[in-house]
């Protein structure tokens, strides 16, 4: 069995994405890495460079802009980088940047990948997610965020990037047929200095808007604010042992009392149906899970 990481990333060290964090968190499970390196305004080439790892291979890419609306350049960006990684490979693990494995469900995604490596009805792996925001003492435990996501896909060929880079689909738009394992992402992109985010937030807007929508959502940014969030839960678990310098680092205060829960009634009814039956009506799917 062969398995290969990808990933994309732009502008890591002006926007303060733990690329690196990303990337080193798989590679025990990879035998090799692709990482689509965009033209950047900062050193983010240097930083991937400096890894000290013969796994990892970079391509430098150029985004294209006119597929910025939507997010639609992130797929693209995605897709190179799938592109690359070498054809005999079985499996293909996508990790963003900000996002990372901790080092407990190593075992459990490789003991996932060799069962289901000769089964050509499961074209993917499914993680469950667990989302920072804040700081690193909190996760988000409403509607808004996605519980669950694809993020080993079977090298066929045949798989691509879907809309904005968050899941996958076949070439002729079909789900993937994938099966859930136990092992979670730990998606960070919601944990950076207020005003880094600020800055990553005005910037990711030119990627999901167009015209005189881009200064409405920039107009949202000024008035961005942590603490404006319906509800989180305390983290009591342990990072990934390649965040523990991230988080040693934290210099900004962020509290939120989780009694809160700013709901609006339809999303408070529809909290109560999921706690009680553990169905999330309406949830969005991007895969057909076996």
């Amino acid at each position: 069995m062969k398995v290969a990481g990808f990933s994309f990333i732009r502008n890591a060290i002006q926007f303060d994405y733990p690329i690196i964090e990303a990337i080193t968190s798989v590679l025990p499970l990879c035998d090799e890495f692709v990482i689509a390196v965009g033209d950047s305004d900062d050193d983010t080439i240097g930083l991937i460079e400096a890894m000290s790892s013969d796994k990892i291979r970079i391509i430098r890419t150029t985004w294209d802009e006119n597929a910025k609306a939507g997010g639609r350049v992130l797929a693209k960006e995605t897709d190179k980088a799938l592109a690359a990684i070498s054809p005999d490979v079985d499996w293909a693990f996508y990790i963003q940047g900000d996002e990372v494995l901790h080092e407990k469900y190593i075992p459990v995604v490789r003991e996932a990948m060799q069962r289901y490596v000769t089964d050509k009805h499961v074209d993917g792996l499914l993680f469950n997610y667990l989302h920072f925001y804040g700081s690193y003492n909190y996760v988000g435990d409403s509607r808004r965020w996605y519980r669950r996501e694809v993020r080993v896909i079977r090298n066929t060929g045949n798989i691509v990037s879907y809309k904005d880079a968050q899941g996958f689909r076949t070439r002729d738009n079909k789900k993937l047929r994938v099966k859930l394992i136990d092992a979670y992402i730990y998606h960070y992109g919601w944990v950076k200095p207020p005003e880094t985010q600020k800055k990553r937030l005005r910037n990711a807007n030119h990627f999901w808007n167009t015209g005189e929508n881009i200064a409405k959502a920039d107009a949202g940014v000024d008035a961005f604010d942590y603490g404006h969030i319906d509800s989180l839960a305390h983290f009591t678990d342990t990072h990934p042992a390649v965040m523990q310098a991230r988080v040693n680092r934290l210099n900004w205060p962020f509290t939120f009392d989780t009694s809160q829960k700013r709901y609006t009634p339809r999303v408070r009814f529809l909290t109560f149906m999921e706690n009680l039956t553990g169905w999330r009506i309406g949830e969005y799917k991007n895969y057909i899970l076996k």
